[in-house]
């Protein structure tokens, strides 16, 4: 186990809409100092087949994908004691202080990425934030139960909505 610290600045702005949680950053994202930078994890993909766009392949590319589609990303932890990418390792959690970027960014659906950051917001998070978020299921690959193709089933709707909400989303095929 080893103490870490997150030191990967969230990706918003103030046109953010929907802002998605992880847990903490896995090895190779706290590597590459980016969220989902593991070439296995399918979050970039998901997000890319669920709004009909390409899948972004830099960090400036993903930057920009967020940012020009209104999504805020972020993890739950600020701090923990973890081993290696483990999820299931994770304890001694200090978490991150979601206050400025709400204050800041016009954020009107929340999701996690997976059972662990959904457990870890309700947890930490929800009670002095007086907001809830939907749990979406994990695009690691440790989820290996859920094909890409059910996990867009899943996440496409759900971001569509919390990006559109009100509008049917089979009115959101432009987007």
């Amino acid at each position: 186990m080893e103490h870490m610290i997150h030191e990967i600045k969230p990706v918003f702005n103030d046109k953010s809409r929907i802002l998605i949680l992880g847990s903490f950053p896995s090895v190779k994202s706290r590597e590459g100092q980016f969220f989902y930078h593991h070439p296995q994890n399918r979050f970039w993909k998901v997000l890319a087949a669920s709004l009909s766009q390409s899948v972004p392949a830099t960090v400036e590319e993903k930057t920009i994908f967020l940012l020009s589609n209104h999504i805020a990303v972020w993890d739950v932890i600020a701090s923990c004691d973890i081993q290696g990418s483990s999820d299931s390792s994770i304890r001694n959690v200090t978490p991150n202080d979601l206050t400025n970027l709400l204050s800041f960014a016009p954020i009107r659906s929340i999701y996690t990425n997976g059972g662990t950051s959904h457990k870890l917001f309700c947890k930490h998070i929800e009670p002095s934030l007086g907001r809830s978020a939907v749990k979406l299921p994990s695009t690691s690959p440790a989820n290996a139960a859920w094909t890409l193709e059910r996990l867009v089933g899943i996440w496409g709707p759900a971001i569509r909505k919390g990006l559109f909400p009100g509008k049917p989303d089979s009115d959101l095929t432009d987007f």
